[in-house]
């Protein structure tokens, strides 16, 4: 007999609001499936930013469903012993959307995913959404050999043998991609920093120079910000994921960043900028999360295609992680994820003291 019941997450007013124990309860199970694979809560979610992200939606729709223990009664957040989330673009790639699920450690095996899985689907569809990706992590990547499944990308394997793996296998998914989870361990030696940013200045001499901000974009270099983000969208490798151009413009992007300092996350951008024609061409950005004081997600990087050569993206890094050391002196850890295809990008990560730290698989399922 089934114990348990699938229903889609109301948005509640606050934090306190009487349903809000779900959305709590929706966090807590994140969590849980989180640090069972990472072993760590650096990567842990806040309800605050759950919250967040149902308030706001005119960039995407968001379905959030979790699965409910039916033999106990009430608003204990701990009934809530799995979720699944899709976040459906509104504007662009409108065919598709991103899918994500998990089940409390303890909770598993019980069939929850699977009708998780399904349920999910089914909102997908009546959106009217014509397949879905998703991503399995790995805490480290498999060696080479039996038991492992390499991307079409020819770059990256994971693990045949990993649940998550097996699940989207069994289940109809096809791996796309697999992306590197990189770790970079602070402080970083000053010098070696310096002797990294002098050496790519050195290269992309006079025309280029850097600005960085803390924060909100401003409003100035919003429209700016918006060509280099929907520029990533197409720039970065994708492998065989059915996607397509972001539609960014200023708006988006002063909403965007609005949204996520809202929850208290805090924001640190750094930008090249090609003097002659007065244009940002090159980006990085770090996302401080609110949770801990000792960690940090990089975020986008980005050298537009015309202005590659010039070590730019070295360039940015490098002054970014300066500000970052005299702006948030207590980190310790950041981490960063990169298409295992875009050895561009990983050289320079390399370089300046990242290491290879698990990954994910990139899945796509039509619909």
């Amino acid at each position: 007999m089934t114990t348990w019941s699938i229903r889609e997450l109301p948005v509640p007013a606050s934090l306190e609001a009487p349903d809000a124990w779900l959305l709590h309860g929706m966090v807590q199970a994140q969590n849980e499936t989180t640090r069972d694979r990472w072993g760590t809560d650096d990567f842990a979610t806040t309800p605050r930013r759950a919250l967040s992200q149902l308030a706001h939606q005119d960039y995407h729709q968001r379905v959030r469903l979790v699965a409910l223990d039916g033999t106990t009664q009430g608003t204990d957040p701990a009934r809530v012993l799995g979720y699944a989330r899709l976040d459906l673009p509104r504007l662009d790639n409108t065919h598709t959307g991103w899918c994500d699920l998990g089940v409390r450690p303890a909770h598993r095996r019980r069939g929850l995913g699977d009708a998780l899985h399904a349920a999910a689907l089914d909102a997908a569809r009546e959106a009217g959404r014509t397949h879905l990706l998703a991503e399995t992590d790995q805490a480290a990547e498999p060696a080479p050999g039996p038991g492992t499944l390499g991307a079409p990308t020819g770059a990256g394997l994971v693990s045949a043998d990993d649940a998550d793996v097996r699940f989207a296998l069994a289940r109809g998914w096809t791996l796309e991609q697999v992306a590197r989870h990189s770790r970079l361990t602070l402080p970083l030696d000053a010098d070696a920093v310096e002797a990294h940013r002098a050496g790519a200045a050195a290269v992309a001499g006079p025309d280029y120079r850097t600005v960085t901000w803390a924060g909100a974009t401003p409003d100035a270099l919003a429209g700016q910000l918006a060509a280099l983000r929907t520029s990533m969208s197409t720039d970065e490798p994708t492998g065989g994921l059915d996607v397509g151009e972001e539609a960014w413009d200023a708006d988006r992007v002063l909403a965007t960043d609005a949204e996520t300092l809202g929850r208290g996350e805090q924001l640190l951008t750094t930008a090249a900028e090609h003097v002659p024609s007065g244009r940002l061409v090159a980006y990085s950005q770090i996302m401080v999360p609110p949770h801990t004081d000792e960690f940090a997600w990089q975020e986008d990087t980005l050298v537009q295609r015309e202005h590659r050569g010039h070590r730019l993206g070295m360039l940015v890094k490098a002054v970014q992680l300066q500000h970052l050391a005299a702006a948030y002196p207590t980190v310790r850890r950041i981490s960063t994820g990169n298409a295992e295809e875009n050895r561009w990008m990983l050289a320079i990560n390399v370089a300046l003291g990242f290491r290879p730290a698990g990954g994910s698989g990139v899945w796509q399922r039509s619909l």
